[in-house]
């Protein structure tokens, strides 16, 4: 069965893509994680991996073609031959792509008011599905344009997805802790406010709570023109076993960010019976909880810590505004940012000899020698060494912040929030000392501040 290559979502104000290059040939072998072609949005150029290992088939758009987000570009055959196995091209409306999963019942299309859908959107490749948090606006309430609606966690990280127009949440189509799939409609913004706003759980396959009733009643003929019934109620508050939970906690970024800074763990927690997802309000319980009701320690290999720091974007910009002008190029931020960062890193450690530092946005990072040390209006010659610091550009993304499960090489995150932008180090003590990682980040937004200090 071959497998589906979709133009990716990086952000809900995102309509399509514009295929750059395609960085490989129909009927060449690729593996997950290679690159297949490159996408212009209009926030950045990525490229985009495969998710699959097989052989690119059936490959539908030309480079230079605007393709809307979720449309299928092109297969990954299990066999070279396999581009016959394709299936039809998903259907699609004026206002985005229909859910790939099912078709809606005619009762869900009679029930939903008018307005535009709000789709649950891919960050890459591998994602399949995103799991929704929790809501931050409730159903029939005002929005803004560039409100946070939701919480997403993918199993790259965990965002806020925000509304692309002014309206009120006439429809909310998935509740907390629903798997929802990539391109399924989750919401509607309607432009008047809704006589009476629907609020139901997701409308594909039952979750495994509401399978279970499914198969107890198996004779009970589904009411199509109904809503379908509400996840099942919280468990209470209160210790319900000490046995690990198990698949990913669901928590909120500034929960998640809390917990790391103050090495609090939310697994006890879920441990301990409580439900998810975790705010803010939830770590004071943690805190609470007895040293008994810890996990079984951790393997060794350090503890992953994380540093932040925000700042004021202006002078960055005018730098970047600056730089295109007077050496008539344009550096990728990657490039850009991986400079400051290298000259950081080598102050921080007093580091004299060679440093490489790999760096990229969504793809595969890319390694490069000393880039503090050659002009940023040329591209660093690939290195092969192992970098010192992996670097990811998040600037164009509506990632707010992402933590590795292990950072025995230091991880530096940059996102960007309207006229802030984010510093994130996830690191390993035992690879880079607590002293040394805070005079990395402090060190990195002194520079971008005052990018001129860069250069002298």
């Amino acid at each position: 069965m071959p497998h589906e290559v979709i133009m990716p979502a990086l952000g809900m104000a995102q309509d399509s893509g514009v295929i750059v290059a395609w960085l490989k040939s129909p009927g060449d072998e690729v593996k997950a994680g290679d690159a297949l072609m490159e996408v212009e949005t209009d926030k950045a150029t990525m490229e985009v991996e495969a998710a699959h290992d097989g052989f690119l088939a059936d490959v539908r758009a030309a480079e230079g073609a605007t393709v809307p987000v979720g449309q299928i570009v092109a297969l990954i055959a299990e066999t070279a031959d396999g581009a016959g196995e394709a299936p039809a091209p998903a259907a699609r409306t004026e206002d985005g792509p229909e859910a790939a999963t099912e078709a809606a019942e005619p009762g869900d299309e009679a029930a939903l008011p008018e307005g535009h859908q709000v789709i649950m959107p891919a960050l890459g490749m591998a994602q399949d599905s995103g799991i929704v948090v929790a809501w931050l606006k409730d159903a029939g309430e005002a929005v803004a344009e560039g409100d946070a609606l939701l919480e997403v966690e993918t199993d790259k990280a965990t965002m806020e997805v925000e509304a692309d127009r002014a309206g009120y949440l006439a429809a909310i189509l998935a509740e907390e802790r629903d798997d929802v799939p990539v391109g399924q409609v989750i919401a509607v913004i309607s432009a008047e406010a809704p006589a009476t706003p629907v609020r139901r759980a997701m409308s594909t396959a039952p979750a495994p709570a509401r399978q279970e009733a499914a198969t107890a009643q198996p004779d009970a003929a589904p009411d199509k023109g109904a809503e379908r019934p509400a996840p099942p109620a919280p468990r209470p508050k209160g210790p319900a076993t000490a046995a690990a939970p198990a698949g990913r906690i669901l928590a909120s970024p500034k929960a998640r960010r809390l917990a790391a800074e103050e090495g609090l763990d939310l697994a006890r927690l879920a441990a301990a019976g409580y439900p998810q997802p975790f705010h803010v309000a939830d770590l004071e319980t943690l805190r609470a909880l007895p040293k008994s009701a810890a996990p079984a320690a951790a393997p060794a290999g350090g503890e992953v810590g994380v540093i932040s720091a925000e700042i004021d974007a202006a002078a960055y910009d005018d730098f970047r505004a600056w730089l295109a002008t007077a050496t008539d190029t344009s550096p990728g931020g990657p490039r850009l940012l991986a400079a400051f960062a290298a000259g950081a890193m080598r102050a921080a450690l007093g580091a004299e000899g060679p440093l490489t530092i790999a760096a990229g946005a969504l793809g595969a990072p890319a390694a490069m020698d000393d880039p503090d040390l050659a002009p940023l209006s040329a591209e660093p010659a690939p290195s092969e060494a192992s970098p010192a610091l992996i670097l990811r550009d998040l600037t164009g993304t509506a990632l707010t912040a992402v933590k590795p499960a292990a950072a025995h090489v230091p991880r530096l995150t940059v996102t960007r929030r309207g006229d802030t932008l984010a510093l994130h180090l996830a690191h390993d003590a035992a690879a880079l000392p607590e002293e040394a990682a805070l005079a990395l980040v402090a060190g990195l937004a002194d520079r971008l501040s005052e990018p001129l200090r860069h250069l002298l």
